[in-house]
């Protein structure tokens, strides 16, 4: 039976047998049967890891130890409220930060606290802990993000272009025309749209660009 701990675009933490090519941490999340209990963060610092780095070895949702938590892709990561990871995936650290400068117009580079701080507040809800979304002209968001289409609100569907990829765990189905003049609501996080805006662009499956 496969783990509860793939992540998708709506936030969730499911159970699926597919494997992700990103990897991401919030902190030990899980007990010793290696069960999920209520809380999905410990801290604000919500990282996408590259899968294999200076080959380490883990075991997976090992006892006192994080949650390793997998999605479809970064782009996936992101909508999630993750952002890379400066120690395995410094370049693109590097450039999430560079992207952020430009997009907030801020004097000097940010730190990682100060951007995991922002993030936090703009990806869940304080009490509810539900994701945070918003609503956005579709013709207006950048490549990267994630949104729902109001004729079906349980798909997520990927921004690529002129097209519209919809999400499932194993990858991208077939693709849409981009529609234009539309509403959507927006699953990645405000901040992070800003930073794709800003040229931030992610990793994508190879599902995506076939």
């Amino acid at each position: 039976m496969p783990l509860q701990n793939r992540t998708t675009p709506f936030g969730e933490i499911i159970a699926h047998p597919a494997r992700g090519t990103v990897m991401g941490n919030r902190g030990i999340l899980h007990d010793a049967g290696q069960r999920l209990g209520r809380a999905r963060w410990r801290h604000p610092h919500w990282i996408v890891c590259r899968l294999e780095f200076k080959a380490r070895r883990r075991p997976v949702m090992a006892p006192r130890a994080y949650t390793e938590l997998f999605f479809l892709d970064e782009a996936v990561a992101l909508a999630a409220g993750h952002r890379p990871c400066a120690e395995c995936r410094r370049a693109a650290f590097d450039g999430f930060c560079g992207a952020w400068q430009q997009a907030f117009q801020e004097t000097r580079r940010p730190h990682a606290p100060e951007i995991d701080r922002a993030m936090h507040r703009g990806r869940v809800e304080p009490r509810s802990r539900c994701q945070i979304t918003f609503a956005a002209e579709l013709d207006a968001l950048p490549d990267g993000a994630f949104v729902t289409l109001p004729d079906d609100p349980t798909i997520a569907w990927l921004v690529l272009g002129n097209r519209l990829l919809p999400y499932a765990p194993e990858g991208y189905g077939p693709a849409r025309v981009r529609p234009s003049g539309r509403e959507v609501r927006v699953l990645t996080p405000r901040t992070t749209a800003a930073v794709l805006a800003a040229g931030y662009r992610p990793e994508l499956h190879p599902s995506a660009l076939a």
